[in-house]
């Protein structure tokens, strides 16, 4: 899904003695970091991939002494610049193993730069899994948390919710275990860190029963599906919708528990061929034309989304799907009964601006309300309304007018900003605090 970062230059031997232990650190220099989409990029001073705590404790160290600040990442997915930083960077991936499988609880220990595509692939091993996912796996587990990380599912939070533990290394080297009952506080606030509280080193998530779940989608109309949202919600434990901009067009999209057997109505040839190059090559073209965009929404819709389609598969796999495209996305979280409201007026505002286009899809999705202190649900059902502009063949497209009507309706409605996305003016803001 990503490239890993590649370093050019020389590393670093940063080497303490303290009695008879005497530690070495490898600090690499030259490092050339870049996000999943290559949107953001940043140059740290030093680039670490530790392999155990005291290591890291180490780099800590190294850092106060010279005055540094510190940045930890993952998978380096997150389409923003909160990954981003000058000073010193850590990379959790030689950190990322299974610590502990409690069967009778259902609980994983894992270390914070296991991926969750590796841990969906082991659960199925102990019979396990998680009860929400987000589209992507390609992500480490201290990262999933770190941002809010979210699916879909009115019934189901934020993907932080389902962490029932985790241990934390303050910037002054102290180690700290945080639950509902050791320093609760700094857990409510841990479970959506955004890398200021510490590094995180171990995560607990509670699991379910590993199950399969049947995907259907089906078309339908804008006016349909917010007519009957609460009927939607109540029929479909994990329901989202794809609105197409510029049209009345709708693609439905349930995900349900089933004892079917694994099947699939899709193809190579539409969801590659056509779905992917075709889209991809037309993508480009209207970035010369932008009126054609409206009709790509339009003929695409009809190509793809027209014929009713079904998918039985373990959870994990129905739940991620493939991010074909390098794309700049924003994605709020507003009170769910505003989700009619907010939607027609994002409908009204392209209609008014025959200039601004819009790719397709508007994705939006639910969530239950939650008591973690910087969830964009903290105390509040929400609905997460996501807007993308795609990259076609890694070129960007004027995005500014859709982005800016966009963020003005979320803001009128009371919307809270997903902190892995990045808007019109939030890159390297005040939301996106440099480390530690």
């Amino acid at each position: 899904m990503h490239s890993p970062p590649v370093w050019q230059g020389e590393s670093q031997l940063l080497s303490k003695g303290n009695g008879t232990e005497h530690l070495q650190v490898h600090g690499h220099g030259g490092v050339q970091f870049q996000n999943w989409a290559k949107t953001y990029g940043s140059s740290p001073e030093l680039y670490f991939q530790p392999t155990s705590v005291e290591e890291i404790k180490e780099i800590l160290e190294l850092a106060r002494q010279r005055n540094k600040r510190v940045k930890v990442v993952g998978g380096g997915h997150s389409p923003s610049d909160i990954a981003c930083t000058d000073g010193f960077m850590i990379q959790m991936g030689k950190m990322n193993k299974i610590l502990k499988v409690d069967k009778e609880k259902r609980q994983v220990t894992v270390e914070a730069g296991m991926l969750l595509s590796d841990l969906n692939v082991k659960l199925t091993k102990y019979g396990l899994a998680l009860a929400n996912l987000g589209a992507v796996s390609e992500v480490a587990a201290a990262g999933v948390i770190g941002t809010g990380t979210h699916n879909t599912g009115i019934k189901h939070g934020i993907l932080p919710t389902q962490v029932v533990a985790l241990t934390l290394l303050t910037a002054a080297g102290e180690g700290l275990e945080c639950s509902e009952g050791s320093h609760a506080d700094i857990f409510q606030a841990a479970r959506v860190h955004l890398g200021c509280l510490g590094v995180v080193l171990t995560i607990t998530f509670q699991c379910v029963p590993e199950f399969y779940l049947q995907e259907t989608t089906f078309p339908s109309t804008l006016k349909e599906v917010l007519d009957n949202l609460d009927s939607h919600l109540q029929r479909s434990e994990y329901f989202r919708f794809l609105w197409f901009p510029h049209s009345e067009n709708v693609s439905i999209i349930y995900q349900d528990h089933t004892s079917k057997p694994p099947s699939s109505t899709g193809s190579w040839f539409w969801d590659y061929a056509i779905g992917y190059y075709l889209l991809e090559f037309l993508l480009w073209v209207s970035t010369f034309l932008p009126f054609l965009v409206p009709w790509i929404n339009r003929g695409f819709f009809w190509l793809l989304f027209t014929s009713k389609g079904e998918k039985v598969d373990l959870s994990y796999k129905v739940f991620n799907y493939e991010c074909r495209f390098k794309q700049h996305v924003q994605d709020w979280a507003i009170p769910m009964e505003k989700t009619k409201d907010a939607l027609l007026e994002l409908k009204a505002a392209l209609e008014s601006s025959p200039k601004v286009v819009a790719h397709y899809p508007v994705e939006v999705r639910f969530a239950r309300a939650d008591s973690i202190l910087l969830s964009p649900c903290f105390q509040r059902d929400s609905c997460y309304m996501n807007i993308i502009m795609y990259r076609p063949y890694g070129k960007d497209v004027p995005r500014l007018d859709y982005w800016l009507a966009y963020e003005g309706i979320m803001k009128k409605f009371g919307g809270r900003p997903h902190w892995a996305k990045v808007g019109s003016s939030l890159a390297g803001s005040r939301l996106h605090p440099d480390g530690l």
